[in-house]
């Protein structure tokens, strides 16, 4: 696939929920850069700065001001997404917009039900009573939803009943009750468990963002389970490429089953959080001050991929190494704070 080519297989518009979020950003750029039309939606919540939103969106509408369309909406707001809905001719959903974070659900856990679980169903509503059927929705869950399993690489076919947080048990009800609408209401649906996502303009309460900002200001970084953790970290990119090649590939409805697919998007390579430092560090010649603390509650010790479905099923093909994502963050980073 190639981005040009993403017309031929998107007739109407697609509809990008957090379009002005981390990777809705990224996916609505794409998209409007193939030359495909945009509806965003996004409430804008000040879960981090919001002048980062505001600037995302800001670039996006400056260079597409007849292409990108956005919202300023809650998405469990069924009234405003239904009027959404009527003014606008859907035939793709990529839904990215959630109350995101692991840590913040013990915080705020109204937010994550609120957001995560109501307006997963407010969407799935507005898909089944569409005047027109929606071609493919694509929806993003998480890595987060193989909890305490113990099996690595974490595989689609793995059990998911073991949450660790809050937060990746709003997710697999997200799975849950897709999978009931897809298999009643025939709506084709796929589910992209992402594994931690990082790359320019991303959020500022993420590891690569926090520890920039803080190695550069000459403040300690937590390092959580005293840096004995692993992740599969996947470059912002690779995420996106994923999800497009999801959108023009729908599952087919065959009857039996319902037209509901998983898929794992990572790296499918696990980097060791001393290792991903030490890249930080070397990227901003400059060294750590590192503040060594137990592991907390909601975490997992690692986290792994296997990509086999996407890229079989998909042709995902996750490319960029943590040296160069890290340096393509750091280069953004500079030129953004100055």
């Amino acid at each position: 696939m190639t981005l040009t080519n993403l017309p031929q297989h998107i007739k109407g518009q697609v509809l990008v929920t957090g379009a002005a979020g981390f990777i809705g950003f990224h996916v609505t750029k794409q998209l409007l850069e193939a030359g495909v039309s945009v509806v965003g939606i996004d409430c804008f919540s000040d879960y981090y700065d919001v002048s980062l939103k505001e600037n995302r969106t800001a670039l996006l509408q400056a260079k597409f001001p007849h292409t990108y369309k956005l919202f300023r909406v809650r998405l469990e707001d069924k009234e405003a997404m239904q009027k959404v809905w009527a003014q606008s001719k859907i035939s793709h959903v990529v839904h990215l917009a959630a109350q995101a974070g692991v840590r913040y659900s013990m915080v705020n856990p109204y937010e994550y039900v609120t957001s995560n679980v109501m307006g997963q169903v407010v969407l799935l509503e507005c898909i089944r009573h569409a005047a027109e059927p929606v071609v493919n929705f694509v929806y993003a869950s998480t890595s987060s939803v193989y909890g305490a399993n113990p099996n690595l690489p974490f595989k689609e076919s793995d059990a998911t009943d073991t949450p660790m947080s809050l937060y990746a048990a709003t997710k697999k009800s997200d799975e849950l009750m897709t999978q009931s609408y897809s298999h009643l209401f025939r709506i084709p649906a796929i589910a992209l468990r992402f594994f931690t996502v990082y790359g320019p303009w991303g959020r500022p309460d993420m590891a690569l963002f926090m520890f920039t900002k803080n190695i550069l200001a000459g403040k300690s970084i937590p390092v959580f389970n005293h840096g004995k953790m692993k992740r599969d970290f996947t470059y912002v990119e690779d995420i996106v490429q994923g999800i497009l090649k999801a959108l023009i590939h729908p599952p087919v409805d065959k009857g039996q089953y319902a037209p509901h697919r998983v898929y794992n998007l990572g790296n499918s390579k696990a980097e060791s959080l001393m290792t991903y430092i030490e890249e930080i560090e070397k990227q901003l010649g400059k060294k750590a001050e590192m503040n060594f603390l137990p592991m907390q509650k909601a975490d997992v010790p690692e986290t792994l991929a296997d990509v086999t479905r996407a890229r079989e099923e998909l042709g995902y093909s996750p490319k960029t190494s943590i040296a160069e994502g890290i340096a393509n963050f750091i280069e953004w980073y500079r030129g953004y704070y100055g």
